[in-house]
């Protein structure tokens, strides 16, 4: 069965999505993350997807309280993953004290591929493989890496599942990218989820109906009432 994770971004405390991954395009959809957090349990989620924003843009982990107080919350009900600027192990070592059950990595994976073996020792690591057409960005999806998805897909075998972000689509609800990830699925033996551009219960059918995919993260689809987590928790295979 696919895992669905709801998305909770967050920035200066506030829960929000961004299009395209531009911080010039901000919709600010609530100001209490645990109340956002405990209404997705409520519904049966058991993963959450969790982004602190301005650590992914500064490194400074201004919404580390929100964190914690979102696993607190969820204790017991469902596990939490969280990314945005986690660059050492003595920050996924925090998360990690605080209750989150894996931590994903992007700019640091990319520009220090080792690092994944010394933070997979202490905590799980999701490496978040988020690209324009192809190609990764990095230091919050400001910078162009020159690292190619597929050559991602082969370079971390610490890995404990890759979060494949299709930048272009993220937060447009236009549809996700369901040959690309079908491509990538078969090319790893490392769990899958996909992430960008889910807008309907129908894109979240054709994601799960691709063989081996292992989660679907949807953000503002749930925020905008296109579905709810429990619409999209029963339609899923």
């Amino acid at each position: 069965m696919t895992t669905l994770y709801p998305a909770i971004d967050l920035r200066d405390g506030r829960v929000v999505r961004l299009r395209r991954g531009d911080y010039a395009l901000e919709t600010v959809y609530g100001d209490d993350p645990v109340a956002v957090a405990t209404g997705f349990c409520e519904q049966g989620a058991r993963w959450l997807h969790v982004v602190d924003l301005d650590a992914a843009l500064t490194g400074e982990r201004i919404n580390r309280a929100a964190v914690e107080a979102i696993t607190a919350a969820v204790a017991g009900r469902a596990e939490v993953q969280t990314g945005g600027g986690v660059r050492t192990v003595e920050a996924a070592r925090s998360l990690a004290d605080i209750g989150v059950s894996r931590v994903v990595m992007g700019s640091a994976a990319v520009s220090t591929p080792s690092l994944v073996d010394e933070v997979a020792a202490v905590v799980p690591v999701a490496i978040g493989i988020d690209h324009r057409h192809g190609v990764l960005a990095v230091d919050g999806w400001t910078a162009a890496s020159g690292v190619t998805l597929t050559d991602a897909l082969a370079a971390f075998p610490a890995a404990s599942a890759f979060v494949i972000t299709d930048i272009e689509r993220d937060g447009t609800l236009g549809g996700p990218d369901v040959g690309g990830l079908a491509a990538a699925v078969a090319a790893t033996r490392t769990p899958v989820i996909a992430s960008g551009g889910v807008g309907t219960i129908d894109d979240l059918c054709a994601l799960a109906a691709i063989h081996g995919l292992h989660g679907i993260i949807a953000g503002r689809a749930l925020y905008e009432g296109r579905f709810t987590v429990a619409e999209a928790l029963a339609a899923m295979p």
